[in-house]
């Protein structure tokens, strides 16, 4: 059975995960190149965070802010043993339903270049290819050299 379901609060399950996460993408990107939030900053006002539960068992997370005339995916992740269940699918559709939720039709994100197996996930969802968005936008070319840019107009 799989589940997503809200969390409000920093859990171990949530530390954990995103613990997993920074290790992940540690390993690929230098610190200057690494876009996401840190732990204490997901959970504010315009976020809304999830966990993704697999028979019980947290298997992944993610997140979406909303801003004044778009969304951003945040903080997607999936633990190895749980990829090809659909658990990043559901996070998504979750992702979507509280964009649309929040009135918002556009939904974007930032990946890294060697996030692979994210960027097939994003394209088959109907995401495509955009210029770098909000803070992105401004930030040296350097900080950004490794990072891709995706958009999708959701249908609220």
């Amino acid at each position: 059975m799989l589940e997503v379901i809200p969390v409000t609060v920093a859990t171990d399950e949530v530390r954990a995960l995103v613990g997993e996460l920074d290790q992940v993408l540690s390993a690929e990107y230098p610190p200057e190149q690494r876009h996401g939030l840190a732990l204490e900053s997901i959970f504010q006002r315009n976020i809304r965070f999830f966990i993704a539960r697999l028979n019980g068992e947290p298997v992944g997370c993610g997140g979406v802010a909303l801003f004044g005339d778009f969304a951003e995916v945040k903080r997607m992740y999936v633990r190895d043993g749980a990829r090809g269940h659909g658990v990043a699918q559901a996070l998504l559709r979750r992702i979507e339903t509280e964009t649309a939720a929040a009135d918002l039709s556009m939904l974007r994100l930032e990946t890294g270049n060697r996030q692979y197996a994210a960027q097939r996930l994003y394209q088959r969802a109907g995401f495509r290819r955009c210029e770098p968005f909000g803070t992105y936008a401004a930030m040296p070319p350097a900080a950004t050299a490794t990072s891709v840019f995706y958009e999708k107009r959701l249908n609220t």
